[in-house]
């Protein structure tokens, strides 16, 4: 396959310009990837996005959407719609032909969650798998921390990974986290994730540099989010948890305890760094679908 023209330097302007994540520059671009192959299948591919047509994108959607789940079709519409955006402000392409299309709506499934007894199980996992000899002390304590700074901040796994000692403010509990398209927020954590990580560098003598790593191996390097992931398989098996359960999923937990003990809806949206309220608002029927349950099982008239 031929070089795609304007490819590199539209993930460019993702990176540096529109500062997105870089999950998110690998998918636009794999977007463009497969839509151009689709068009070389078809023998339609000119090599010039500007003579495409809507009648060609319309079908590109009708074949990926036989193949492809509906998520991985919005994510291919969104990286799409972006691509010819900043072709038409390069003035490559006079209009974007994936504008007003109409796509399935995407299923909104409530996320999956924690109760506060499993949290609790979870949290208190890796110093139980120490006590039993089943995992190093340095390891039991690293990732009792990571439990509590993803629970106890509602941090995504790579914040967490990225987090450095000079962004945590011990006295006030808080760390200054940097989130997503680079925004920085505030995030209480809690006197347990403070005593935990106090606890943590006390004991293995860690220098706490202001850029050393928070979470980090025996010789002081910065955990990678697999790393997160793996280790929280483990305290998972452990505490007999589905194994299913992600540090995203720990990130719902939050929010939903957070919804449940009523704390109000834009304070858990500003907590969790989320641009729209309605991004945060499927907690609230996460908590009402509790209250439904509940009272299902419970009221003589349910």
């Amino acid at each position: 396959m031929n070089p795609i023209p304007h490819l590199d330097s539209f993930a460019e302007h993702l990176a540096h310009e529109r500062r997105v994540s870089p999950y998110t520059v690998r998918n636009y671009r794999a977007a463009v990837v497969a839509f151009v192959q689709e068009l070389e299948t078809s023998g339609k591919w000119t090599g010039n996005f500007a003579t495409v047509s809507p009648l060609q994108v319309r079908s590109y959607l009708i074949e990926t959407g036989r193949n492809k789940a509906r998520r991985t079709l919005h994510n291919h519409v969104s990286g799409l719609r972006a691509f010819y955006l900043y072709l038409r402000r390069q003035g490559v392409v006079a209009s974007n032909p994936f504008t007003g299309l109409t796509i399935p709506k995407l299923d909104k499934p409530l996320p999956k969650f924690l109760t506060e007894t499993q949290m609790r199980d979870l949290l208190n996992a890796p110093i139980l798998l120490w006590k039993d000899g089943k995992l190093g002390e340095f390891d039991a304590f690293r990732d009792t921390l990571a439990l509590e700074l993803l629970y106890g901040g509602g941090l995504r796994v790579s914040e967490l990974c990225a987090l450095n000692h000079g962004q945590i403010d011990p006295g006030q509990g808080v760390a200054r986290v940097l989130g997503k398209g680079r925004k920085v927020r505030l995030c209480p954590l809690g006197p347990v994730a403070v005593e935990c990580l106090r606890t943590f560098v006390q004991r293995f003598e860690l220098e706490g540099a202001h850029n050393a790593p928070v979470v980090c191996t025996r010789r002081g390097r910065r955990l990678e989010p697999r790393q997160v992931q793996k280790s929280l398989k483990t305290h998972l098996a452990a505490a007999k948890l589905p194994l299913d359960m992600t540090p995203h999923k720990l990130r719902h937990s939050f929010a939903t305890h957070m919804l449940d003990q009523g704390a109000d809806l834009r304070a858990v949206q500003e907590l969790l760094g989320h641009a729209n309220l309605s991004t945060t608002q499927i907690y609230t029927h996460v908590s009402i679908a509790r209250l439904k349950e509940a009272h299902k099982q419970a009221h003589p008239r349910a």
